[in-house]
């Protein structure tokens, strides 16, 4: 069996038994459930079928609850030593990491798939764009993807999981909002090259139903370089 499906499998249970996945899929259905269907700003509120405020919360929601899923993905392996078991055998950091992050990324995806309902609700309530729908969870999963690699980076520079989730926050608050507000109060070369590194701009453009090559350039790099920089700083360690 390929190493990074056994890895990703050994990940994804000991999230199961540790009740850190029934937390981060109940934590988030309940946050975005009460944002989406009950606060002042909520899908009634709007009077129209669709499912943007669902997706605006997830953006934030996901943000927070990422880094708390990967914080202890390198990290807790090399405070109690177990990392330099598994790199003695045949697997290499590269596959190591890969494995980490796809049972992250398969987990967001369970969280997901969770809210369905939603989009199956809205739909009975008015005529919903079902490929703004479609690409509005294709660019949650995107940017999941993106911050699933720096939270597992962020991971690998420390044997501390809370400041793991530290770095990861602090690392991704400059592409979630911080290279946003750059862009929009700078012009010229500044400009166009925060809104070039802007996380939002691009799951914006994704979630209104347009999928743009730009885009899925911008995601799938930054989400290799975040997997490839956490490979390096493992190597580096070994």
């Amino acid at each position: 069996m390929n190493p990074i499906w056994i890895i990703a499998k050994r990940e994804l249970g000991s999230f199961f038994d540790s009740l850190l996945a029934y937390i981060m899929i109940i934590g988030f259905l309940g946050m975005s459930g009460f944002f989406t269907w009950m606060s002042g700003g909520d899908i009634f509120f709007r009077k129209e079928a669709s499912l943007q405020v669902f997706f605006g919360v997830a953006f934030w929601t996901l943000f927070f609850f990422i880094p708390a899923i990967t914080m202890r993905q390198v990290a807790e392996e090399k405070k109690t030593g177990t990392i330099e078991m598994l790199l003695t055998k045949s697997v290499t950091n590269l596959q190591l990491v890969t494995g980490k992050w796809l049972a992250c990324f398969i987990l967001v995806g369970i969280a997901l798939a969770f809210t369905i309902p939603y989009y199956v609700t809205v739909a009975q309530l008015g005529e919903i764009d079902h490929g703004a729908t479609i690409c509005g969870y294709l660019g949650l999963l995107l940017m999941s993807g993106v911050y699933i690699s720096i939270g597992i980076f962020a991971s690998s520079l420390t044997n501390n999981q809370v400041i793991a989730f530290l770095f990861a926050l602090v690392i991704g608050i400059f592409f979630h909002f911080l290279f946003d507000v750059l862009a929009s109060g700078s012009s010229g070369i500044i400009g166009e090259l925060a809104s070039t590194l802007s996380l939002s701009t691009h799951f914006e453009s994704i979630s209104r139903g347009v999928i743009d090559s730009k885009d899925l350039i911008y995601f799938i790099s930054l989400t290799l370089f975040g997997i490839f920089m956490a490979d390096f700083m493992i190597s580096k360690r070994k």
